[in-house]
Order: C-alpha cells, then structure tokens, then sequence
C-alpha cells in the first residue's frame, strides 16, 4: 500500500513539473518553482494543484 501512495506522488510531481517546464515565465521562476514543488513534496503539490497553478503566470512575469 505505501509504494502505491508513493509512486502516486513521484507521478504528480513529474506531471506537476512538465506543466511548469510548459508556462511562459521567466527560467529563474521555472526552477524556483519546480524546486518547491519538488522540495515539500504532498503540500506542496497540493498548493501547486489547488491554488499555484493559475497564480504561477502572475507571480513570475
């Protein structure tokens, strides 16, 4: 059961990183994105899911 929870999040977060690679902003906020993302794990792709992802564009122009 924790290695089927575990590949669930290895997923998202490949997934969450792509459509970050996909956004027109600048690189410095690609990376600084990906890296929290990928740093905080659940929270923080439930942020990057639930709230960060239609801010991300306004926050890193």
């Amino acid at each position: 059961m924790g290695s089927i929870i575990y590949i669930i999040g290895i997923v998202l977060a490949v997934l969450a990183v792509l459509d970050i690679i996909k956004k027109p902003i600048s690189l410095v906020g690609k990376i600084i994105s990906c890296v929290l993302v990928l740093i905080t794990s659940w929270i923080g792709l439930v942020v990057y899911y639930l709230y960060a992802k239609d801010h991300l564009t306004e926050w890193f122009k």
